[in-house]
């Protein structure tokens, strides 16, 4: 058996087509006072554990910046004048230990590191890094 809603007056169809959109626009409105809401909110509780609003702000800033050179030898624990080799040692060990804990937050912070110094070191022409 085939529905078919063309025996259907236009004007009921509208008519629902009408307080759905209506239903979408009250809800996004809704939403977005939530969120507003939950922002004032996450700021007055940054306020009372001391936490300045200029804090929260480089925060979100600094979230979607790439790591630098400098964050990447500390999460690695290694000095500038380190070689590669070394370098890979402290990733597969870093690595592999936050992999039996079950962090896969640090281990995407370790494997962003060995990728950020692994560019730095193509960047300085000592050619791709042995893996």
């Amino acid at each position: 058996m085939i529905l078919s809603l063309s025996h259907l007056p236009v004007y009921p169809i509208m008519q629902a087509a009408k307080i759905l959109a209506n239903l979408i626009v009250m809800g996004s409105g809704i939403l977005a006072r939530a969120v507003v809401q939950a922002y004032r909110q996450a700021l007055a509780n940054a306020a009372k554990s001391g936490v300045t609003h200029e804090t929260l702000q480089n925060a979100a800033r600094r979230a979607g910046k790439a790591m630098t050179e400098q964050e990447a030898r500390q999460i690695l624990g290694v000095s500038e004048d380190a070689a590669w080799e070394e370098i890979m040692k402290k990733y597969d060990h870093l690595f592999e230990k936050n992999a039996k804990v079950g962090s896969f937050y640090l281990q995407s912070k370790v494997h962003q590191a060995k990728e950020c110094l692994e560019a730095a070191h193509r960047a300085k022409g000592e050619g791709t890094p042995p893996s």
